[in-house]
């Protein structure tokens, strides 16, 4: 349980001031909370939105134990890394083993076991084998999601899914401005998670000759920080260097510029609004 290295996902956290008790360490039931929080991680490092996922699989997980062992304390401001991984699973249960470090101190140890079973928690199913093969997966380092790349008429359906609940529904940009000509022509990115579902999506158009426009990237709320959107991002520049194109650029929301940042982009201009939201212009080379 104290090695690091058996971890491939580790979330990372700061003690607040509230979880702080009159010991003046961190109170030992926020432990549960911080592996909470660390397995909700787990599942978005697995491209499984955790909802979408149950209903997929016509059930859900119900704790039936949580045990902890506890090394040292935490104290207020300690950033902590929260290891989850899958130690076993068994007919109808899956066994997490957790472990939270401050720096290279092992503070406590954990293992939460969970069933699975109907939506109502009143009967335990067996762990359908495409969430066995998930779980094993990740754990051999294997890639959990597939980023296609084609035309409209290939992966339009699912872009369109994901571009309305982002952009019209969520950001409430009027329909008829988020949806224009160049959908037809232009090339399109779709990722999917293990189990087909379509996460996050971008389209890639020539802006003049040879520079490519990257544009109307998207990716569902329940997996924004876990990579995907960068996958994405990562296969339209692959597809515009292919094409010869030697520099991208983009209108990022204000908000986004720093993922761009990330991604080697550097802003050009001042800040506009396009469609009532901020945007900076960003670039950079191929």
């Amino acid at each position: 349980m104290s090695d690091r290295t058996s971890y491939r996902y580790a979330e990372r956290l700061r003690v607040r001031w509230a979880e702080v008790d009159m010991q003046r360490v961190v109170f030992n039931a926020h432990y549960l909370t911080y592996f909470d929080t660390a397995v909700a991680g787990y599942w978005r490092a697995m491209a499984l939105p955790y909802i979408e996922t149950m209903a997929y699989l016509d059930g859900d997980l119900f704790m039936r134990k949580a045990a902890l062992e506890y090394h040292a304390s935490a104290r207020y401001d300690d950033l902590l890394e929260v290891g989850i991984r899958t130690a076993r699973i068994g007919t109808s249960s899956i066994v997490l083993d957790g472990a939270i470090w401050r720096g290279n101190e092992l503070l406590v140890g954990g293992e939460l076991v969970y069933v699975f079973a109907d939506p109502s928690g009143s009967a335990s199913r067996p762990v359908p084998q495409e969430l066995r093969d998930v779980l094993h997966a990740h754990e051999t380092g294997k890639s959990m999601t597939d980023v296609r790349v084609g035309p409209w008429d290939e992966l339009g359906r699912e872009a369109s899914a994901i571009r309305t609940q982002v952009f019209v529904e969520e950001q409430k940009i009027p329909a008829d401005m988020e949806w224009d000509a160049a959908d037809a022509v232009c090339l399109h990115a779709v990722a999917y998670n293990r189990f087909g579902r379509a996460l996050a999506t971008g389209r890639l158009l020539e802006h003049v000759p040879g520079v490519a426009k990257i544009g109307r990237m998207a990716v569902l709320p329940g997996m924004r920080g876990s990579g995907i959107g960068r996958a994405v991002l990562d296969a339209l520049m692959n597809a515009a260097r292919a094409r010869g194109d030697r520099e991208a650029l983009l209108h990022a929301q204000l908000s986004a510029a720093p993922f761009y940042s990330l991604a080697g982009f550097t802003p050009r201009g001042p800040v506009f609004e396009e469609a009532g939201i901020p945007h900076l212009e960003m670039v950079r080379s191929l």
